[in-house]
């Protein structure tokens, strides 16, 4: 197959997914093209049937704001017709959802019928989505889409809450690939600020509001009180800089070390004891995922899709959203000697069913679909 994915180039879950999606898809005999106004953050290797185009914008005077959207839809339907697309597949609902829908409607005046799939993803429902400015919108490619998936029953059950939904929803989770967590065989981090009686936390997130860092320092100090440990901090955004100033007050930058963004988690991840995601909202829980693909068991809310992943009691526990005390003493429990192995072994025996391999066919499965006209 031929197939086109449209995606933020950035960090973010659902950036992260298109692309290894588009990666494990042309490992197995298919072209997928690339489309976004950058190279895709996760796009490091490229072949004979795995390609990036680049949306260009030009801002003339009269505009206050760059088109994207229109340039979007324009390159858009430049690929299909001079690659011969079999579909598009898009991640994310605004801009990408309805630019494609206009490119498949432009198409069609040329007799070329390509069929469009939308892949929600969180906040595109749950933030962006419900703001009157792009409801309408949003609600309009949905429905004009040829298939339609969302990432966890959760954000399907909110997505048809939201909006006037005419059409089926899949359900095809996220995904890890497994093989990069098992093949890493050191912490250079760990190995630099614990000692051998230290156990290592992380959390990894944008920093927003949404994800309640506070609450991560709030369980990391109740725990200290109890526990040697340390605590590594991955990921950059608004809230970075509150959130030092609250260390500072509360415990020491010396046990919390802030590592930004960075490209390869899983070296991060690896022998780690525990890793902690108190967020107000989550689709699914792409980094909760991660962790336990590292052997890394997890304490989360019970927010969107993260009680789906996590089986309570045994890779790890979800405590209701703001309960410091509760996730303090589960977390406790986790990083207790007598419980850490098991943990362990739970939480990477669950993340394999989320391994690419069994997830890729879905996938597959929602193309052929689609290109034949299956669905409704």
């Amino acid at each position: 197959m031929k197939i086109g994915i449209l995606c933020y180039p950035t960090f973010g879950g659902s950036g992260v997914v298109a692309t290894e999606l588009g990666k494990s898809l042309s490992e197995k005999g298919n072209t997928v093209h690339f489309i976004s106004y950058a190279q895709p953050a996760r796009l490091n290797v490229f072949s004979d049937n795995l390609f990036y185009h680049e949306v260009s914008v030009k801002n003339y005077p009269l505009f206050d704001f760059p088109p994207y959207e229109t340039s979007l839809t324009s390159k858009l339907v430049e690929i299909v017709k001079f690659e011969k697309l079999d579909l598009i597949h898009v991640h994310y609902a605004i801009p990408h959802a309805s630019a494609a829908v206009l490119a498949k409607q432009i198409l069609k005046t040329i007799g070329i019928d390509v069929p469009v799939i939308t892949t929600l993803h969180g906040t595109d429902i749950t933030l962006v989505g419900k703001d009157p400015s792009c409801k309408p919108v949003i609600n309009h490619s949905i429905n004009l889409s040829d298939a339609v998936s969302a990432v966890s029953r959760s954000l399907k059950d909110e997505t048809l809450k939201t909006f006037d939904i005419k059409r089926d929803i899949d359900v095809v989770p996220n995904f890890i690939d497994i093989k990069k967590y098992t093949s890493v065989k050191k912490n250079n981090y760990r190995a630099k600020i614990c000692d051998e009686r230290d156990k290592l936390l992380i959390h990894t997130s944008n920093f927003r509001k949404v994800k309640r860092i506070q609450d991560v320092i709030n369980v990391f100090c109740k725990i200290k009180k109890k526990k040697k440990c340390k605590l590594i901090m991955i990921g950059d955004g608004p809230e970075r800089a509150n959130i030092e100033s609250l260390t500072r007050s509360l415990c020491s930058l010396r046990d919390v070390i802030f590592i930004g963004k960075v490209p390869d988690v899983e070296n991060v991840l690896f022998n780690a004891d525990l890793f902690l995601l108190p967020s107000e909202k989550e689709s699914f829980g792409l980094s909760a995922l991660e962790a336990m693909a590292s052997s890394v068991p997890v304490v989360t809310s019970n927010a969107g899709g993260l009680p789906e992943l996590i089986e309570q009691g045994k890779s790890g526990y979800v405590c209701d959203v703001g309960d410091v005390e509760d996730m303090s003493i589960k977390s406790l429990e986790i990083l207790d000697d007598s419980n850490s192995k098991i943990f362990k072994e739970n939480a990477f025996k669950r993340a394999k069913n989320y391994d690419i391999e069994n997830v890729l066919p879905e996938y597959m499965n929602l193309y052929k679909r689609v290109i034949k006209g299956g669905v409704k």
